[in-house]
């Protein structure tokens, strides 16, 4: 057997490169990693594509969603607003001055005269005292003159008692002097009663401005806001720079309601005294029960609207002013009557429901999970809903929302 011979010095260690089968096995993970990716990148596009939307839905006649106007304690309208204060107030000082004390904040209740707040008023309390100066002494000089009256009026009266029994003690010209002193003392008097009389005006007057720097509650309420701080000048009406115009908001919220704007197409079905149901954005879940108190008789033009104003029957703590309500207007029996054979029924839905296509008003049912077209004649929107006069027959499941271009038979599924 020969020998073989190798030649050592050309063996080399190449310590740059990977040997072949760590090659093999990134390179393999590699494509192992694109795969997945395009796999669920495929997977999530297929299912954004093809896979069914969730949609929120709404069904025709159901409590809460939908209510057919034949029916009896049915909504026959629904419009949306606030709650308002009907006595509500900014109250302000009558004079202008720098706020010295303030004793109220949010929330406080107050009875009609409490002192709210205090204007600085040491000037006016100096005023006062003036005034009760100057009235002291009007009637100090009263009684002086008053004194000086009566002593020449006896004067006068006892020179004519003389001459009357003797001429010769008493002349003509000295009576005529006595009676000209007393008439002249009766003068000062009343003149002296006219300064009293001007006085006691005067101290009204400063009592009167005093008391205007003391700011009291119009009637008995609750504290909303306050407008002003202790130190800052507030004066009747607002001057600008660091003057204020109120010092606190307050309103009776026992005089709460709710006023509403409703579509001047429905303001026919809403009457003085009608029942109404009150929904408040903060709690959903819980009704109110309420009654129009007012139409006001004139039309906003810009919105096509009419204000009604809708008093609360439910007390409760919970409502406060400025929050969003929702009322469904009750229609009263004689309305509610069932229709008469061949008579279309009415329905409110959400006013999202209804879309319109090629100038055709149209909602989307919902069967089986699958959508079907129906056109409908609906009416105007009023408080987020819409009537439907015609087209459906209660019971049915319409699309709300949760897609924005739905096709015939396409299927969906229902939102939780």
């Amino acid at each position: 057997m020969p020998d073989v011979v190798h030649d050592l010095g050309k063996l080399r260690i190449r310590r740059d490169q990977p040997p072949p089968p760590v090659t093999r096995a990134f390179l393999r993970n590699v494509l192992l990693a694109l795969i997945a990716v395009l796999v669920l990148g495929g997977g999530a596009y297929a299912l954004r594509r093809f896979g069914a939307p969730a949609v929120e839905v709404v069904t025709v006649g159901a409590a809460g969603d939908a209510a057919a106007s034949g029916g009896a304690g049915t909504a026959a309208v629904t419009a949306n607003g606030y709650v308002v204060a009907r006595t509500k107030a900014a109250v302000s000082a009558k004079i202008a001055g720098r706020l010295a004390f303030l004793g109220v904040s949010e929330g406080s209740f107050v009875r009609q005269g409490d002192v709210i707040a205090r204007l600085d008023n040491a000037d006016y309390v100096a005023a006062v005292q003036q005034a009760e100066a100057n009235l002291a002494a009007a009637r100090a000089n009263l009684i002086e003159a008053q004194a000086d009256r009566d002593q020449l009026v006896r004067e006068a009266r006892r020179a004519r008692d003389v001459r009357g029994q003797n001429p010769n003690l008493v002349s003509q010209q000295e009576l005529e002097a006595a009676e000209s002193r007393a008439a002249q003392a009766e003068a000062r008097a009343q003149a002296a009663q006219a300064r009293v009389e001007s006085a006691d005006a005067g101290l009204r007057l400063a009592q009167a401005n005093f008391e205007n720097t003391f700011i009291r509650a119009p009637f008995t309420g609750t504290v909303l806001r306050k407008e002003a701080e202790v130190g800052e000048v507030v004066a009747p009406s607002v001057g600008g720079g660091l003057t204020r115009g109120a010092v606190v908001t307050m309103a009776d919220l026992g005089s709460l309601e709710v006023e509403v704007d409703v579509n001047e197409a429905y303001i026919a079905r809403i009457s003085r005294g009608m029942a109404g149901r009150i929904t408040l954005d903060a709690y959903p879940d819980t009704t109110f029960r309420g009654a129009v108190r007012q139409v006001v008789p004139t039309a906003d033009r810009q919105r096509a609207t009419v204000q009604v104003k809708v008093a609360i029957r439910d007390h409760d703590p919970r409502i406060l002013p400025e929050m969003g309500a929702k009322v469904d207007f009750l229609a009263p029996l004689e309305r509610t009557a069932a229709p008469g054979p061949g008579a279309p029924l009415r329905f409110t839905v959400p006013a999202a429901a209804v879309r319109t296509e090629a100038g055709r008003s149209v909602v989307w049912l919902v069967r089986q999970n699958r959508l079907a077209r129906r056109e409908v004649e609906a009416g105007p929107v009023s408080g987020g809903r819409r009537e439907i006069r015609s087209g459906l027959a209660g019971g049915e499941v319409l699309l709300v929302s949760g897609l924005e271009n739905p096709r015939e038979g396409q299927r969906v599924k229902l939102a939780p």
